[in-house]
Parts: structure tokens; C-alpha cells; sequence
């Protein structure tokens, strides 16, 4: 898999300015070390018996962290930071990292924050800056949503975010957001190549699905999956406790089904998990609705988890996109609900049937401790990378480590459940419920 990757990071010059961060080049001296470009992560970790081809330096992944040597003198940075899409836990704990390791660790003292997504670089919306330090961002991870405000759309207007950047006179910029976000990060890079200005493009991937390809998770999902177990529990105590009970959630999941694998798996009360990946039929000899039916004659209850973006295949007829690109999906949840009253009111057995949407209360929650630990930890390697010069490069974490990753690696595809791979071999343990439920995939 690694040779179909370039992992070469781009570099705006030269780095010629000591780091003012004080660290040490000897191993086993008890002194934190400085990073080199040699330290390198390997993207394939499975291994076969026999001779394997070398890989060359292009196909390894350079490590992320503070490099004894960089290109920006702290005291001419201008940083800004941008954050866009929908709400995700976690934003507002990379904000307060990147703020404080610029301002702490290398005397950055100007930082703006871009209110309201890409949309707030464009001059007919008159949003403004917010700047940003210390004082103002020190409290903000204990708060859900994002500090500086986001917005979908905007990213296409690459000339006039260029244009505002250039008057704003920024060094370096910070993007959090997800697919479409970064998508525009590389536009706006490429533009600012084009211009030939000295300005580093440093993206921290943020999708709440975890559907970026090659990181092992996006900051947001953990605690997505922990809230989404506390919906599970009431979902399923409804159900317990009622004549043919069934609780229906719906979590996030637009082109993957990890919330929902994952949360099926931690919370041991899920009998069916339905997802984007895996091609089901409601009606049939081999179908959902027959095996919930038998589901409740066996048990009395049932726990359904479907992802937003199942059945979208029979569902969406017309395709129409939101300002940042996205499919406009139609609300399965809603469908499903109405299917199953539909089916079992025709074979007249009487159900109890609870059905909850907490997608937008999940989003817009704060980060737990463990994702607030990687928050932490993206937002540092973000601002080592920046003040390094390096350019045009995601965040993320690959093999629990933390790497610089090209924009263009990262975004040219999604990642999915593998339908014959271990997630949701688990998943198929944990509820039970048939590995396919499909009419000859109809």
C-alpha cells in the first residue's frame, strides 16, 4: 500500500533560524529531543513471509515535532487559524493549542483567528478577525462548538481568500476542517504558489465520521462513539421495558459506519447495525424487516443503529450538494422509523417504537479526555510544522504516531468499514445479526 504513495512534504526555503525551543540532539540524556526529517513512519505495519521490496524515502511518512532549525523568525509571524464545516468535539481544543505553543513555546504574539469558515476571509460578509491569545482561548476546551465561529462553503473563492490573506499579511494558516475544508486548503495553497508568497498551509484533519483515508482516527470520534453509548443505553431501556419494544438511533455517518461499529461494540445492547458499506433490503426472504420481526418474537425487544448514510442509494433520486460540496442525503432515520410501523402494522403486531436523533447534541458536545489529549497534541505538531515552513500537509496519527501527511494523499479518497475486515467482523459477534441481509444484493 505505501508505494502508492508520495509522502514528500513541500518546504517554503531553507531553514536557517535557530529554534527558540530548547531541546537536545544526544539520545539518553533525559532531554526532550528535537525531531529530524529522517525520522521516518512506515504505512504498512502487516507483513508477508519472504523477500519484500525496500521502500524508498518517498513512501515513508516524516515524523511529527519541533525541528532544531526553522524558516519563520517568531517575532515576524503573523499566524491565523480558521475553522469550518459543521461543529465536531475538539475544535476549540486545537485552537488553544496552536495559540498557546505559538505564543509559549515560539513568541508568536500575532494570531487571528478567522471568524465563520472560509467565509470569513471574503469581504462582502464583513465578519472580521478575532485575535486571538493566552487569556482569551485558556478556558475554551471546556466548551463545546468552535471560539471562532464556522461556516460550509466559501473554500471555492480561492482568488479573494488569497487576496485577504495577503492584506491581512499572514505567515502561516491553521484550517480545521474536514474533506472539503482541506480540499480548499490545497487550493488556496497552490494560488499562493502561483503568487510565489512565503505563507505555510498546515491543515488537522477534523471529521466526526473518521472517514479521512490513511490517519487512524480523526479527533471528535471518540467522543462521539462515548455519546452516542449514552443514547444507546436509553434506547435500549426503552425498548427492555416495553411489549415489543425496539429503539432506533441514528448517529452520523454520511459514507461510513465506524460511530456506528464502534458504538455497537462498546455499548453491548445494539441487535442490528445498519451501514453505508454493507448492502441490505428492508423487505424479503433475506431481509432487516423479517429478522427484527424475529428478533421480537425471540426476545420481546430490539436496539437498531442505523448511520446516516445508509439506503442513500434508494433514497436520494435527485442529487443536490450544501455550500461545501456535500450530498444532500435524505433522513433514513425518518424512513426506517416509518417502514418498520408500516411492516409491523400490516401484520398487526402491536410495537413500542422510540426513535432518536442525537446527531446535533453529539457534534456540538465538548471533547473527553482522550480526545482532548489528541486535540492537544495536533494542534503542537500543527504549529512545529508551520514554523518549520513546511507546507501544504495534514496532521494525523498513523500507526499511534504522529506524522506530516500531503493534503493530496489524505483527500484522495475515504475511509470505510471493510465489510470482510475485523471491525465488522466484531460488530456481526457483538449483535448477532446476520452478515448479510439482502435479497440476492438486490
Amino acid at each position: 500500500m505505501s508505494e502508492s504513495y508520495d509522502f514528500s512534504i513541500e518546504e517554503l526555503g531553507k531553514r536557517n533560524i535557530k529554534s527558540p525551543i530548547v531541546m537536545s540532539t544526544v539520545e539518553g540524556d533525559l532531554i526532550a529531543n528535537y525531531v529530524t526529517d529522517n525520522q521516518l513512519v512506515r504505512l504498512d505495519t502487516d507483513a508477508k513471509p519472504g523477500a519484500q521490496s525496500p521502500l524508498k524515502k518517498i513512501q515513508l511518512m516524516e515524523s511529527a515535532g519541533p525541528r532544531e532549525m526553522i524558516y519563520f523568525t517568531p517575532a515576524h509571524v503573523h499566524a491565523g487559524i480558521v475553522s469550518c464545516g459543521g461543529l465536531c468535539p475538539g475544535v476549540n481544543d486545537v485552537i488553544r493549542a496552536i495559540v498557546r505553543c505559538l505564543w509559549f513555546r515560539y513568541g508568536v504574539k500575532r494570531i487571528s483567528g478567522i471568524r465563520y469558515g472560509y467565509k470569513g476571509f471574503l469581504p462582502e460578509y464583513q465578519y472580521g478577525i478575532r485575535t486571538l491569545d493566552p487569556d482569551k482561548v485558556d478556558n475554551i476546551h471546556k466548551l463545546g462548538g468552535t471560539y471562532l465561529g464556522s461556516a460550509r462553503g466559501g473554500g471555492k473563492e480561492v482568488g479573494k481568500i488569497v487576496d485577504a490573506i495577503e492584506q491581512l499579511n499572514l505567515n502561516m494558516l491553521f484550517t480545521i476542517g474536514g474533506d472539503g475544508t482541506q480540499h480548499g486548503t490545497l487550493d488556496i495553497a497552490e494560488e499562493v504558489d502561483k503568487r510565489r508568497l512565503k505563507i505555510a498551509l498546515v491543515g488537522i484533519p477534523k471529521t466526526v465520521d473518521n472517514d479521512f483515508s490513511i490517519i487512524d482516527r480523526s479527533f471528535g470520534f471518540n467522543t462521539a462513539v462515548d455519546k452516542a453509548v449514552e443514547v444507546v443505553a436509553a434506547a435500549h431501556m426503552e425498548a427492555s421495558s416495553a411489549i415489543h419494544g425496539i429503539g432506533l438511533v441514528k448517529v452520523m455517518g454520511r459514507e461510513s459506519g465506524f460511530i456506528a461499529a464502534h458504538t455497537a461494540l462498546a455499548s453491548h445492547e445494539v441487535n442490528f447495525v445498519l451501514i453505508p458499506e454493507v448492502t441490505f433490503n428492508l423487505e424479503g426472504s433475506n431481509a432487516f424487516l423479517p429478522y427484527l420481526q424475529k428478533r421480537l418474537k425471540e426476545r420481546k425487544h430490539a436496539v437498531i443503529i442505523v448511520a446516516e448514510g445508509a439506503l442513500q442509494d434508494k433514497l436520494v433520486t435527485e442529487k443536490k450538494y450544501d455550500e461545501g460540496g456535500n450530498l444532500k442525503m435524505a433522513d433514513v432515520g425518518i424512513y426506517l422509523r416509518d417502514r418498520i410501523i408500516k411492516y409491523f402494522g400490516e401484520k398487526n403486531i402491536d410495537i413500542n417504537l422510540k426513535y432518536i436523533d442525537p446527531s446535533y447534541i453529539i457534534r456540538s458536545a465538548p471533547a473527553n479526555p482522550g480526545d482532548s489529549i489528541y486535540c492537544e497534541r495536533l494542534g503542537n505538531a500543527a504549529v512545529h510544522a508551520a514554523m518549520a515552513g513546511k507546507t501544504k500537509l495534514i496532521i494525523g496519527l498513523v500507526n499511534n504516531k504522529f506524522v506530516h501527511l500531503p493534503i493530496k494523499a489524505v483527500i484522495t479518497e475515504r475511509n470505510r468499514v471493510d465489510p470482510e475486515g475485523d471491525l465488522w467482523r466484531d460488530t456481526l459477534d457483538a449483535t448477532h445479526q446476520p452478515a448479510l441481509m439482502a435479497n440476492n444484493f438486490e
